[in-house]
């Protein structure tokens, strides 16, 4: 295993497993900052999130990622500015292909653009881009992906409605001990 590889690992393990639990905002961003995750001003990630291939992660300005998360960018994560992230939401980019005789697993990139508000306990799989304002309602699986300003739900998430917003706000929220 190369250095780099190990340097990694190493930030994977220090942040989810020590640092994830510290109540400290400032502590947890500079933590995946200094392990490669570009993350812009004003954005938090709440206690007891996980994160895997921190390298792989780009999130944007003023963004709220919820509790207890699941950002798995071993395939890759971007997230635009505004976005809400609820706790308990799982990204995951990769998964094993089912014909594979070595249960070789795949790994595509997950893209969430400006103004996306994912409610609580959703699941975005590989290869999803979520478009601008669009909205996730809670507990569904999102296989596919979703148009601007579109609200979906359920499982398999499906279209429910149409959002109708200036998108004018800002998602930041920082509470203290958050």
């Amino acid at each position: 295993m190369a250095l780099r590889d190990r340097w990694q690992q190493l930030g994977i393990a220090v942040y989810n497993i020590v640092v994830t639990h510290v109540p400290s905002h400032t502590l947890r961003l500079a933590t995946l900052r200094a392990w490669g995750a570009r993350i812009g001003s004003g954005s938090t990630v709440g206690r007891g999130s996980t994160v895997l291939d921190i390298k792989n992660i780009r999130i944007g300005e003023d963004c709220s990622i919820g509790f207890r998360c699941v950002l798995d960018a071993r395939g890759g994560i971007e997230i635009g500015d505004n976005v809400a992230l609820a706790s308990d939401t799982h990204i995951i980019t990769g998964h094993h292909l089912p014909h594979s005789d070595t249960f070789e697993a795949e790994f595509l990139p997950v893209v969430i653009e400006s103004f996306v508000w994912v409610a609580s306990r959703a699941t975005i799989v590989a290869g999803v881009r979520i478009g601008r304002g669009a909205v996730v309602g809670a507990c569904s699986l999102v296989r596919a992906d979703v148009d601007d300003m579109a609200i979906v739900a359920g499982v398999p998430a499906r279209p429910r409605g149409v959002r109708r917003s200036s998108l004018n706000y800002s998602a930041r929220y920082r509470r203290l001990f958050y």
